[in-house]
């Protein structure tokens, strides 16, 4: 990847934009990370240190939810 997803200044972190996937998503939200981690298992890819840092970064970034969010 060329682009780098940096820190907000003084160590705020931001809350990740939240996607309404009503019927795709049961109960708990699910972050990119984790959605692409299990996909990758799942195709037989054995997860390394650089997987799970880009995996939490994602779930940073982006969250699946099946409710809506209360600020939409």
């Amino acid at each position: 990847m060329s682009g780098h997803v940096e820190t907000p200044p003084s160590g705020r972190r931001r809350k990740p934009h939240k996607v309404y996937l009503p019927g795709f998503i049961d109960e708990e939200d699910i972050g990119l990370g984790d959605v692409i981690r299990k996909a990758t298992s799942m195709a037989g890819v054995r997860p390394c240190g650089g997987c799970n840092e880009r995996a939490e970064r994602l779930n940073d970034w982006m969250v699946f939810s099946a409710r809506p969010s209360a600020d939409s």
